[in-house]
């Protein structure tokens, strides 16, 4: 019987995220193709999520398997760590700022433009766009048939599912679904140049103002925008419920505006200079330390193996840790079924530590006295990193 050897095999990657992406650029490296099956119709990471934190143990690391480090730290904005915290009377209890010239561990990066830095070493023919998959067929062997919704198949040796949140190949490996995490975010827009001074108030990071169990989270990004998320402890029905028409900007700002009736001035005005733009979502998680049997053949990056709230930092960052430790193991493997499994149990370790930091975060954030408490928190790892 002749060996197939891997770099021969046919590898399928669902979804162009960062996390995709960064699996199909660190194979490329090692001499291994894959296939990368977006569902839209060209590349769409710049419409998707702000600014990014991109950690050196991660999400750095993962961008210097992909050879990409210095072309990283060449465009990424250092004085995005800057950080604020309020509470909704405009009283501050942190606000760090970056030094002129100072490089901490986890600079700012707008998702499209980190997207772009993957693309444009990726070989041409390794992404194809339009390709929404609908189905994924287990045959003999670990091999899957996966049908698309424009009707092309393809039977590959491996498929990973970096196709977020409700990833179509998870049922394939777990009955866990994602599930509501008890959070509804409202997104708005404000444009920094037509409004010098909230940019000011807002300095060139984030900024967060919690209180009533509620909270304005904004984000200064490298397009011009700050990205404001209004954020609401809710029941999942809430955005049906509620009675705001968010398809009415006008209208829909006014009664955010009432929610935030008793809040400063200055936080108020996220949401009085905002555009007209507003995008209602539901933050989703799955449980925590969630493990599934590893079958042949298929896995997980990203959000479709460890979804969370954003509240530990951890999101593009885990995902681009997966496809580098996943893309090193299968380097480093002569059997592809056996890498994969050892992707896998690290994996596991790693990512339940961040879903145990991301959901008890969301349960400090919007607890009473969240300010005060999240500036505790802080402290204590500001005092723990320094020893």
């Amino acid at each position: 019987m002749t060996t197939i050897n891997k770099t021969q095999k046919q590898i399928a990657i669902i979804g162009g995220g960062p996390g995709g992406l960064t699996l199909a650029l660190i194979l490329q490296r090692h001499g291994i193709k894959a296939t990368v099956y977006e569902r839209e119709a060209q590349d769409a990471n710049g419409q998707r999520g702000g600014s990014l934190d991109i950690h050196e143990d991660s999400g750095q690391m993962a961008l210097k398997e992909a050879g990409l480090l210095e072309q990283f730290h060449a465009i990424a904005r250092y004085e995005g760590e800057d950080f604020r915290l309020f509470d909704k009377s405009g009283k501050i209890y942190m606000d760090e700022r970056a030094e002129a010239g100072e490089t901490g561990g986890r600079p700012e990066i707008d998702r499209g433009t980190l997207c772009g830095l993957l693309l444009q070493d990726l070989l041409p023919d390794t992404i194809r766009y339009g390709y929404k998959l609908t189905e994924a067929i287990p045959l003999e062997g670990g091999r899957h048939e996966l049908h698309f919704d424009n009707g092309e198949t393809a039977t590959v040796d491996l498929v990973i599912g970096a196709d977020g949140a409700f990833s179509k190949l998870r049922p394939l490996l777990t009955d866990a679904k994602a599930s509501y995490a008890g959070l509804t975010m409202v997104e708005l827009h404000v444009d920094a140049e037509a409004n010098p001074e909230q940019v000011a108030f807002n300095a060139r990071g984030k900024v967060f103002a919690l209180d009533d169990h509620k909270g304005i989270l904004a984000q200064l990004n490298g397009d011009g925008k700050i990205k404001v998320y209004l954020t609401f402890t809710a029941e999942q029905s809430w955005l049906d419920t509620c009675g705001i028409p968010f398809d009415q900007p006008k209208e829909a700002k006014r009664q955010l505006l009432d929610y935030f009736g008793d809040w400063s001035e200055e936080l108020q005005n996220y949401i009085r200079l905002s555009e007209e733009l507003v995008l209602p979502r539901r933050i989703y998680m799955l449980p925590v330390g969630l493990k599934w049997e590893h079958k042949s053949g298929i896995t997980l990056i990203g959000d479709a193996a460890h979804l969370m709230s954003p509240f530990a930092g951890e999101g593009v960052n885990l995902a681009m840790r997966d496809a580098a430790e996943l893309a090193l193991a299968i380097a480093d493997h002569e059997d592809m079924n056996q890498a994969v499994a050892a992707y896998e149990r690290k994996m596991y370790d790693y990512s339940s530590h961040s879903a145990k930091d991301s959901d008890s975060n969301l349960k400090l954030m919007f607890s009473e006295n969240a300010a005060v408490k999240l500036k505790a928190l802080f402290d204590r790892l500001h005092a723990e990193f320094a020893q």
